[in-house]
């Protein structure tokens, strides 16, 4: 058993590979660091990494500490080798960490870095066998790769695309063509349907087991019901994160807090609990209610409070500094604009950009 293990890596992204290594580090010594190294050249952050990093191993032996790196790479150099292996020195020193024993690496380099701290290099899985996958497979094509990327950072790395609006004005079929239209390119794209609707089915089903002939309008609403509906949406969200690069929802945490205000007025805030954890969003598609007819079916209120509702929601979105687009016109058009402002951040968000040193790993076929 070492005493300070050593594993370094850009975890660009963190994938069940570097689960492995680290999980590998931990298990073999009292205190496993892990070096998180990101430079300016790179889509993410150092700090997003190891993130997601300190969320897969909360609870064990291990230590992440992300680094700036913009040194250039060139393992045939004597000086870029000093200036890389101080970087590290240096990050470990300022945690207070003075001394290595061993460093684990799947790569190449690894008796050299290990020799540059007096430690024993331990090699982990140098064929990739266990894993076959690498953060170049992963950046190459991020929705083939995706269950290989650790969960904490599917959630942080998903498209979220939230489609809100006032009763009536076309959400729940917006967000129905959308998952429709984008399954044929993740075919694991998860519904992430509105759970305040089942939930007042629930809740007029328990009621009507003491009054079989309670309606929806016999429902008492209380701030805590709004509160289980906001955190159980996030949960729902999250969840779609983990299982494809695509999130559509249809309403989410932040909307509950205005039906919330709809239902019980300004001085409820049961659902405001859940911001706290409210994900990253992309975009906001907010359904206009003009030109939308009004479909009353048994469990809305009223056409009458569309257009303020709308504007809550505009408001609010606009205050919080989200990106919203109001779509309005046919389903044919809300679609398109939909499509063409998703698609956009599809291409962008699998576009992982790269200094021109940085190296490939090529992985061996498996038979």
């Amino acid at each position: 058993m070492f005493t300070n293990a050593l594993v370094i890596g850009k975890f660009y992204p963190p994938h069940a590979g570097h689960k492995h290594l680290i999980e590998a580090a931990a298990a073999g010594a009292e205190n496993a660091y892990v070096l998180v190294q990101g430079s300016r050249f790179e889509s993410l952050t150092a700090q997003q990494r190891a993130d997601w990093l300190a969320e897969e191993f909360a609870e064990r032996n291990v230590t992440v500490i992300p680094v700036r790196n913009d040194c250039p790479v060139d393992y045939s150099s004597d000086e870029i080798w000093t200036a890389q292996q101080e970087n590290m020195r240096l990050a470990l020193k300022v945690h207070g960490v003075k001394s290595i024993d061993a460093v684990y690496s799947s790569e190449p380099y690894g008796d050299r870095l290990a020799a540059g701290f007096g430690a024993v290099h331990v090699a982990v899985d140098p064929q990739r066998l266990t894993h076959n996958v690498s953060g170049t497979l992963c950046r190459e094509d991020l929705a083939a790769a995706w269950q290989q990327v650790l969960p904490a950072a599917r959630r942080g790395l998903a498209v979220r695309v939230i489609v809100v609006g006032a009763e009536s004005t076309g959400t729940t079929t917006l967000s129905e063509e959308l998952t429709q239209h984008y399954r044929q390119q993740f075919p694991a794209l998860a519904d992430v349907p509105e759970h305040g609707r089942y939930y007042t089915y629930e809740k007029l089903e328990a009621l009507q087991v003491s009054n079989p002939a309670a309606t929806v309008d016999d429902l008492v609403w209380t701030d805590t019901d709004f509160g289980v509906i906001a955190a159980r949406q996030t949960a729902l969200e999250e969840a779609a994160a983990e299982a494809a690069p695509l999130v559509i929802a249809d309403t989410d945490a932040l909307a509950t807090t205005l039906w919330e205000r709809y239902y019980l007025g300004d001085g409820s805030y049961g659902s405001f609990a859940a911001l706290a954890q409210l994900p990253r969003r992309d975009v906001y598609l907010l359904t206009d209610h003009n030109g939308v007819d009004f479909e009353d079916d048994g469990w809305r209120e009223g056409e009458h409070r569309r257009p303020e509702m709308t504007e809550w929601f505009k408001e609010t979105l606009t205050e919080e500094g989200h990106s919203w687009i109001l779509v309005t016109g046919s389903r044919e058009r809300r679609l398109a604009t939909a499509t063409a402002v998703i698609d956009a951040i599809l291409t962008q968000q699998a576009t992982f950009a790269s200094p021109e040193w940085a190296g490939r790993t090529i992985l061996k076929e498996v038979a």
